[in-house]
């Protein structure tokens, strides 16, 4: 069965952006950790992502960064954007609800990767497409920002399944909503 995996890492504080939008802080800590932040088998397991404008927008300005490869990429915006070379990206607008079976689709016998952006997570969760969520959370402290999930009225159930240290003050805590 086909899972929807929500993949994130957020400040201790609970933001994955700063105020002005930006990720940067989470690469500056993991460049001054020596590492890109990914881990090398991160992708293993997913056969298509899908991600929001703002996610999207980070790879359009740091040419080069598309950690994807080959797999189906939707990206969920109302604006226009350039492709990215040699990427599979297919553009949509709308309920997150509509697309989902065909992203699923695209999948093929792999999980869906659900990356970044907390608004398009919270659409998935609301409308009960969240199968897990994978949660880095890193020690840092933004005091304000964009959270890890803008909700207030989804009382999702979760049960945490996993937890573990990844070194230098980071854990990852994964939750399962379908139990």
């Amino acid at each position: 069965m086909v899972r929807t995996v929500y993949y994130v890492a957020a400040s201790l504080d609970g933001f994955i952006a700063d105020a002005q939008n930006s990720g940067q802080w989470l690469r500056d800590i993991a460049r001054a950790r020596g590492t890109d932040g990914s881990g090398p088998d991160v992708l293993n397991g997913f056969g298509a992502v899908a991600m929001g404008a703002g996610t999207y927008r980070t790879f359009l300005e740091m040419p080069g960064s598309w950690p994807y490869g080959p797999l189906p990429a939707w990206v969920f915006t109302h604006h226009e954007f350039p492709g990215i070379w040699e990427a599979d990206i297919t553009f949509v607008r709308g309920d997150v609800a509509e697309f989902h079976p065909d992203i699923v689709l695209d999948a093929g016998e792999r999980d869906v990767l659900l990356a970044g952006g907390g608004n398009l997570a919270a659409q998935f969760m609301a409308c009960g497409l969240v199968d897990e969520m994978v949660l880095t959370v890193v020690p840092a402290v933004l005091g304000s920002g964009h959270p890890v999930l803008p909700v207030r009225n989804i009382t999702a159930p979760a049960a945490l399944v996993d937890e573990r240290s990844l070194g230098n003050g980071a854990v990852q805590l994964s939750y399962d909503f379908r139990r």
